[in-house]
């Protein structure tokens, strides 16, 4: 028996219960036309409304009303700076995922799966991990130069720590009963490796990918102002030294949809990987 049968059975008589019984009490009084609405909608819809409420009371420049966020964010893009910084910073994000998904993964599983891995590289993770990571952009930009390098760099530092740890917790999580029972029927390393460990730790990776990808968006920005000033990051360095706050807070809405997309990819990914997870094995939506 693998992961993947051990855990569709384990829940069974969880996801037999009906659906009504499972949800919540506090939910199940609610109407049934509420039940239907989308949360996400309503709350972006009052913080926006919140947002434009702010700005138009406090009268502040520093804190312009959304609806002149938006002006600000149109006119950026038909000047064609929107798109053109946005392929950068793109093309950034995705060089430092692929570096911190690579190496996140592998030096995660092996030090999950080996104590003598843990203990040679485990100080140096955790060091690297609680280390202010922007602090090491002065290193990358004297080392590679003020190009693209030093700000892949720059997301890797931010993103390769969390999912090395959270890829050595979900390797080493994995009940040691389903390992003891694959290696019963003959398994080697590598087919427990490839046929148990890794699909029962994968819901637990994929959340430490999702972590990785909000701190990739992050270094993203940082590694673009403080290293090479191109990129988002050029808008928003450009548009501080003019302290136009419309223009940073434009920018700043292209950021947060880029996290929300990248975010969404994630996600897509981790459905297609854990299908076979159980719906009630899974957090809520």
């Amino acid at each position: 028996m693998n992961a993947r049968s051990f855990l569709r059975r384990m829940p069974a008589a969880l996801w037999r219960m009906p659906a009504a019984r499972r949800m919540p009490a506090a939910l199940r009084r609610m109407p049934a036309a509420l039940r239907r609405v989308p949360a996400a909608p309503v709350s972006l819809a009052v913080g926006a409304a919140a947002w434009e409420a702010v700005g138009r009371t406090a009268d502040v420049s520093s804190l312009p009303p959304l609806s002149r966020v938006l002006d600000r964010l149109v006119e950026l893009s038909r000047e064609g700076l929107i798109l053109s910084s946005l392929a950068d910073s793109l093309l950034n994000l995705a060089l430092g995922l692929a570096v911190s998904l690579a190496a996140g993964l592998v030096v995660g599983t092996a030090m999950g799966r080996s104590r003598r891995v843990e203990a040679a590289l485990g100080c140096y993770v955790h060091a690297l991990l609680t280390a202010p990571s922007l602090v090491f952009a002065p290193v990358f930009f004297s080392l590679l130069g003020a190009g693209r390098a030093a700000i892949v760099a720059v997301v890797v530092m931010y993103a390769v720590f969390i999912v090395i740890v959270t890829t050595e917790s979900a390797v080493r999580s994995v009940p040691p009963h389903l390992v003891e029972m694959a290696r019963s029927y003959g398994a080697s390393e590598g087919q427990v490796l490839l046929r148990v460990a890794l699909p029962a730790a994968a819901p637990m990776i994929m959340a430490g990918v999702r972590l990785g990808v909000g701190r990739a968006v992050t270094g993203m920005i940082n590694g673009e102002m403080f290293i090479a000033v191109v990129g988002l990051g050029h808008l928003v360095t450009e548009a501080g030294g003019r302290f136009d706050s419309a223009s940073v807070l434009a920018v700043l809405l292209i950021v947060v949809a880029v996290a929300l997309g990248a975010l969404a990819l994630v996600q897509a990914v981790d459905r297609k990987i854990t299908h076979w997870v159980p719906q009630t094995a899974r957090s809520e939506r």
